[in-house]
């Protein structure tokens, strides 16, 4: 009987963090999942695809542990002993960033450290290459020196975040180049689904939408309606992470749509859905404004078209109307469409607890 591939995700609870292990899971692998303790489940993204560890054909298993513990992750790696790692884990809100930059840098940079040394010592030791991915982000590009932004754009970070991102990426570069780990970055620009956590701007767009809507909300408040981004789909997205560690060689590849769209268009097309107009319901508060703003971002995916043969199949359109529809039936309201399906197939996902988890 041949051996399934095991994989290690940090972040598995997070949007990318379920929809990778979906996808894992969908071609074979056996997924192991870093859960942060908490003193409630926040296991949501992933109860759909969970089962008892005990029964025989469990694949998915979670473990308890923290990018800022480096002995638990590196209990955790000789006990799963993957081939493949993703780490997505992060504090990933740009905003909360500035005001708890410490454990921000800790987590995403340092974290990131951590896990690579703990990798080059797993993979010196037992002879076992481990192919490891590490989540970029395009706010490196910050005050972007180029548009659009491609592997070779210089970075200008401006957010705590940001900057704790950089340092990973370089660390993931030189673990490579010194110690020739099978180490990618995936420059991933943004993308969203309706898993996108609440407090983020586009759902808490969409998810406004619903609830005024159904009558539960007034106002949306929101900051900086001008910032451009590049906005994709979380699922096409994880494609390309997977993709990149099944190359021969790796390497860095920015992952993003080649499109552009401002805050202010998302918020047209969402209230624009369901009939609404957007300026008689959205105020503005200036607590909502970063200390340094990043204007403009657009990525240029050539690269990973050409090499990983990888590009994106959700429009900016419909995947602002796919995010409404999920929130409209998370509230029970009939969708616009009269059908109730959402326009690209997504799960959206019941809260079932998950009591016993650990294996």
């Amino acid at each position: 009987m041949t051996q399934r591939k095991r994989a290690l995700i940090t972040g598995i609870t997070g949007q990318d963090g379920s929809y990778l292990s979906e996808f894992l899971l969908e071609k074979g692998y056996e997924v192991h999942g870093i859960i942060r303790r908490t003193s409630t489940f926040n296991t949501d993204r992933i109860d759909h695809i969970y089962t008892d560890p005990h029964s025989e054909d469990a694949r998915l298993f979670l473990h308890y542990g923290d990018l800022t513990d480096g002995t638990t992750l590196r209990r955790i790696l000789e006990q799963v002993q993957p081939i493949e790692i993703y780490n997505l884990g992060a504090q990933s809100h740009v905003r909360v960033s500035f005001d708890s930059p410490e454990y921000t840098v800790d987590a995403v940079g340092m974290g990131t450290l951590r896990l690579l040394e703990a990798v080059r010592d797993y993979q010196q030791r037992t002879k076992i290459e481990v192919r490891f991915y590490q989540a970029g982000s395009s706010e490196m590009y910050g005050k972007a020196q180029a548009v659009p932004q491609t592997e070779t754009t210089p970075f200008y970070p401006r957010s705590p975040y940001a900057c704790a991102k950089v340092y990973a990426h370089w660390q993931t570069v030189n673990y490579r180049e010194s110690f020739r780990l099978f180490a990618c970055n995936g420059i991933l620009f943004n993308h969203e689904s309706p898993r996108r956590g609440e407090t983020f701007v586009t759902r808490k767009i969409t998810q406004a939408v619903a609830r005024i809507l159904a009558g539960k909300q007034k106002k949306l408040y929101m900051g900086n309606l001008d910032a451009k981004r590049d906005w994709g789909y979380a699922k096409d997205y994880v494609q390309a992470m997977w993709l990149m560690l099944q190359q021969n060689e790796p390497d860095d590849y920015v992952v993003a749509t080649g499109e552009t769209h401002s805050v202010r268009e998302f918020l047209e097309i969402a209230f624009g859905y369901v009939n609404l107009k957007w300026e008689n319901y959205v105020e503005f508060d200036e607590r909502y404004l970063r200390p340094a703003e990043v204007e403009l971002l657009i990525g240029d995916a050539s690269k990973a078209k050409r090499k990983l043969g990888w590009e994106p199949t959700v429009t900016f359109e419909d995947l602002v109307k796919l995010m409404v529809e999920a929130d409209l039936q998370a509230l029970g309201l009939t969708s616009p469409n009269g059908n109730g399906h959402s326009i690209v197939q997504d799960n959206v996902i019941t809260r079932q607890s998950l009591v016993s988890f650990m294996a």
